[in-house]
């Protein structure tokens, strides 16, 4: 198993991003928290993976911290969450934060992420909250100021927005709230991973 990626982050399109390692190019898949501490393209990363094998692909995701590996492995353990929902779970909210709900049987929040209903919202509360009872998470927290510096690669604004709209939905959010959500945002002339960032903050 594919355990941790050490090389150049090549590209970065949410929830999408490629690695180079000695050569080879890994895409994976990555929960929009650590694609917030990612640098920009060409700079060297060290990425924590988590290879998932089913009938039909073979998928790397990719995490900034360990912690948040290990609640990810936690999350596809519990009974109708599968990878890309408990993707989904890590890109609307901290590992942090999703204790802390948890911890707080705050079903209306977890219902509010795609893919979530009541049932699973419940579940995730009843057979994670032991597990998670005492468990210290510290992960590092994005630096705001880097993550609204303009990306390399993106001409537009435009393609920012199409860009962020097109992360939504890979992450399970409808298109039509994908982009209601976009353009409720003052600014869509930061890079997606930051339009991203502040429409899951404006859904939650």
């Amino acid at each position: 198993m594919i355990g941790r990626l050490n090389g150049i982050l090549l590209e970065r399109t949410p929830p999408f991003i490629l690695v180079e390692v000695n050569g080879v190019g890994y895409e994976c898949q990555a929960p929009m928290n650590t694609i917030y501490n990612l640098p920009e393209a060409g700079a060297k990363v060290i990425l924590h993976t988590h290879l998932s094998v089913s009938e039909n692909a073979q998928t790397l995701f990719a995490f900034y911290s360990l912690e948040e590996r290990k609640l990810f492995r936690e999350l596809i353990k519990v009974n109708g969450v599968g990878p890309k929902l408990a993707l989904a779970i890590l890109s609307a909210m901290s590992a942090a934060e999703f204790v802390q709900y948890v911890n707080q049987g705050e079903v209306n929040i977890l219902v509010k992420i795609p893919g979530v209903g009541k049932k699973t919202a419940e579940r995730l509360i009843i057979e994670m909250k032991d597990k998670l009872k005492d468990w210290q998470i510290d992960i590092v927290k994005s630096d705001t100021d880097s993550s609204l510096q303009s990306d390399s690669g993106l001409s537009s604004s435009n393609a920012n927005v199409q860009e962020a709209i097109s992360g939504l939905v890979a992450l399970g959010y409808k298109p039509v709230a994908a982009s209601k959500a976009i353009s409720q945002l003052k600014d869509n002339s930061m890079p997606a991973s930051s339009l991203i960032r502040l429409a899951l903050k404006q859904m939650l």
